[in-house]
């Protein structure tokens, strides 16, 4: 088969490997549509790959074609999307449903062979069907939303409060439309691009401020009568942001981190002073399960989808590869560059010449 291999570092390309075959309690899918992660970019170009060769891919999306002989819950022809963690469920942290912080597990495209492939191989658990009203475009983005989705879960949110998201990517915009989903008194999303605020906007934001005005700490101050915000998501891992969101946590007020540093990050005593004087409480998150395996995470997500209230608008995709031109995908990422939105590697060249013609 094709697929998408990293063979060393600062080179990946796309040959042809051995079809993966199945066992009892797993699963075959045909791949239709693999996003590019974050966490993708340093497995290519900073030596980030546990091992060489490997296929990467987690993001995904795909067709059925065989299944073994114990899998019950899924079938052939079944559309599904990848749940990518596979985890041990026998140590203490599974067993109380905190399967993200598993220590024996696996993942997909990281550990084991990944999407970005004509075919992949998974235990029955880590596929969740969906429905064929749902395009398999959009089933690539069903791990991001469960992310943003994930991070509101540990707050324990309320609606009816002032929120405020840092950073308009992909995962701030599904957080901007889960939390519209949610009900808030303000949705403010933060932001330098301003394609990614004007998106804001269309996906129930309320009001969008741009960090490269010189008086945005003031717009942000003045929307809650400086009174601060009671939930802050901070989703861009950015050392700005990060202080920003010390800086407007209303008294009591929460914040959680869903966004992962890619450098040091330093608080002066002065920031962290204002944690303990307005007795904030801060979360990190990570990824996006919950008990029962998979999650409410991943169940709300299938369900927002099918109703259209979950959406994948254009401005959230930057550009559409076949999986021959994988090498060129992940050229855009080269030299620290950081495309705006989502870049997608088509597995299914039909399915590509499809999504063209629309």
């Amino acid at each position: 088969m094709r697929a998408g291999v990293v063979i060393e570092n600062e080179k990946v390309i796309c040959k042809e490997i051995e079809e993966p075959q199945i066992s009892d309690n797993c699963v075959k899918v045909a791949v239709a549509v693999t996003g590019i992660c974050g966490s993708d970019v340093p497995r290519v170009w900073k030596n980030g790959a546990h091992n060489y060769p490997i296929v990467l891919g987690h993001e995904f999306s795909g067709v059925i074609t065989e299944v073994g002989k114990n899998v019950k819950k899924v079938q052939v022809g079944d559309h599904v999307a990848g749940i990518p963690l596979v985890p041990c469920f026998e140590c203490k942290d599974c067993l109380a449903g905190n399967f993200s912080l598993c220590k024996h597990y696996s993942f997909v495209g990281s550990r084991q062979q990944g999407s970005m492939a004509e075919y992949v191989v998974l235990p029955e658990e880590n596929v969740i069907k969906i429905s064929d009203s749902i395009s398999l475009e959009t089933a690539a983005f069903f791990e991001p939303s469960t992310i943003a989705k994930h991070g509101i879960n540990l707050v324990n949110y309320q609606s009816g409060k002032t929120v405020i998201i840092l950073g308009g990517g992909n995962i701030g915009s599904f957080m901007t439309q889960w939390i519209h989903i949610l009900g808030a008194e303000k949705i403010v999303v933060v932001g330098r691009n301003k394609e990614k605020l004007e998106r804001a906007l269309e996906l129930g934001a309320t009001h969008v401020v741009s960090t490269l005005d010189e008086d945005y700490l003031e717009q942000l101050n003045a929307i809650t009568n400086a009174n601060g915000y009671d939930y802050v998501f901070e989703t861009a891992g950015s050392n700005k942001m990060i202080e920003l969101s010390i800086k407007i946590v209303a008294n009591k007020g929460t914040i959680c981190y869903v966004g992962t540093p890619t450098k040091e990050v330093c608080l002066d005593f002065k920031l962290w002073e204002k944690i303990n004087r307005k007795e904030a409480i801060l979360t990190g998150s990570w990824m996006s399960y919950s008990k029962p395996w998979p999650g409410e995470e991943w169940e709300a997500t299938a369900r927002e989808f099918e109703s259209g209230r979950l959406k994948v608008t254009e401005s959230m995709i930057h550009a559409r590869y076949s999986l021959e031109d994988i090498d060129k995908a992940f050229a855009l990422y080269k030299d620290n560059q950081k495309p705006e939105a989502k870049v997608l590697i088509y597995s299914d060249n039909e399915l590509l010449k499809e999504q063209k013609k629309k």
